[in-house]
């Protein structure tokens, strides 16, 4: 089968410090596909004059669309973007490759695919990987998308063939916007087994004293500032947070500041460190130094963080929510709590972090979990069954 991935963002894998998850699950999802004996191109847009216009990488190829600014540009800069986005991939699919089916990634990749599909009947499957109504109903007047972003996803989601989330919260919130149930599957995203394993090296730390570890972007919403609150409730342990700029340039980060601040405020300035954005290929190592990792945001759709910790025979307390409560057995491989609850989360800390022989069970436990049910293969073959499905439907119309 002939597959289009289109990510009308930019960037292959391993040019920042720490991939992007859009990035890294596009790329991880084409070399599973590759390796299945899949026909596959990622189509992104061309931001480096410096890179060729394709390139052959992990069985498949990068085509990158030559269409707008050079240098990064966040979303609300692609948005003028998309038509030309869409009349170059339509122009390449009538007269050259055509796939068998198109996955678009995000809402900017699925405008710019659902179009250019539309004049050539290619089947569209559409992953959104964040919704923008399901951001504003958890961070309210915090949401800083774009004003576009939400009706545009409305429409997508009507003119896509099957749209694929990745929480059964996502999947309320599609079907909210219209969507038949019958439209959406979840497909969970996978993890590295290989690479996120409980043996291996872990990053330095002070033996005496417990860790805690949180992983994410330094933006509100991503749970850091409820993590230091209940710090003070926990005890003598340390909350370390990666994620962000790189530790050099924390300095001047107004989150990472007010972060800081935050935690000298409620005295716990002492506890709290930030590193900064880590290397992809070191996180294992950050996992496994842990004692638990702490997974608080506002919104996740994937929980790819828990899960990656979950891999390295680390429980997870989070709060039960999206991808967390979906990817976190309360009880049996973590804790979970309800969002908000900052209370709850420093107590339940505080117990875990007490009973090591709890900790070994969920550790063992999720192991088991992850290398079960969340495994990349397990993922690519998923899509593989809902890219069968909707090209026999196209087929059909043809």
């Amino acid at each position: 089968m002939r597959v289009g991935l289109v990510y009308a963002h930019a960037g292959p894998p391993g040019r920042r410090h720490r991939p992007g998850i859009g990035t890294h699950h596009v790329a991880r999802i084409a070399a599973e596909l590759s390796r299945l004996g899949h026909d596959v191109r990622v189509y992104e847009r061309h931001d480096d004059p410096d890179l060729p216009a394709t390139t052959e990488a992990g069985g498949y190829r990068v085509v990158r669309v030559p269409v707008g600014p050079s240098g990064r540009t966040a979303t609300r800069g692609l948005i003028p973007h998309v038509p030309a986005f869409s009349r170059w991939l339509a122009e390449r699919w009538l007269r050259e490759w055509r796939p068998d089916v198109v996955h678009s990634h995000f809402w900017i990749g699925g405008l710019a695919a659902a179009s250019a599909a539309g004049r050539t009947t290619i089947p569209v499957v559409q992953t959104f990987h964040s919704l923008g109504v399901e951001q504003l109903r958890h961070l309210g007047p915090g949401y800083s998308g774009p004003g576009e972003r939400i009706p545009l996803e409305r429409a997508l989601s009507r003119a896509v063939d099957v749209a694929v989330a990745q929480s059964s919260e996502e999947v309320d919130d599609l079907t909210r916007m219209g969507l038949d149930r019958t439209a959406v599957a979840v497909v969970p995203a996978g993890v590295d087994t290989e690479r996120f394993t409980p043996d291996g090296e872990s990053a330095p730390r002070e033996p005496r004293r417990r860790r805690i570890l949180s992983v994410g972007g330094l933006a509100p919403g991503h749970g850091q500032e409820d993590l230091i609150r209940a710090m003070r409730l926990v005890g003598d342990a340390e909350l370390v947070i990666a994620g962000g700029p790189p530790r050099t340039e924390l300095d001047g980060h107004a989150e990472a500041r007010r972060l800081r601040e935050l935690a000298r405020q409620v005295g716990v300035g002492e506890q709290v460190r930030l590193v900064g954005a880590q290397p992809h290929e070191q996180m294992a190592s950050w996992y496994r130094s842990a004692d638990v990792v702490a997974c608080t945001p506002r919104y996740v759709s994937a929980g790819m963080v828990p899960l990656e910790a979950m891999a390295c025979g680390v429980p997870v307390v989070g709060y039960s929510r999206g991808g967390v409560a979906d990817t976190v057995v309360d009880t049996v491989t973590g804790r979970l709590v309800p969002a908000g609850d900052v209370r709850g989360l420093g107590m339940t800390l505080r117990r875990l972090l007490a009973d090591e022989a709890e900790r070994f069970a969920y550790g063992h436990a999720a192991v088991d979990r992850v290398r079960c049910r969340y495994t990349w293969d397990r993922t690519a073959t998923a899509l593989e069954r809902i890219y069968e499905r909707v090209r026999r439907r196209g087929a059909r119309r043809d």
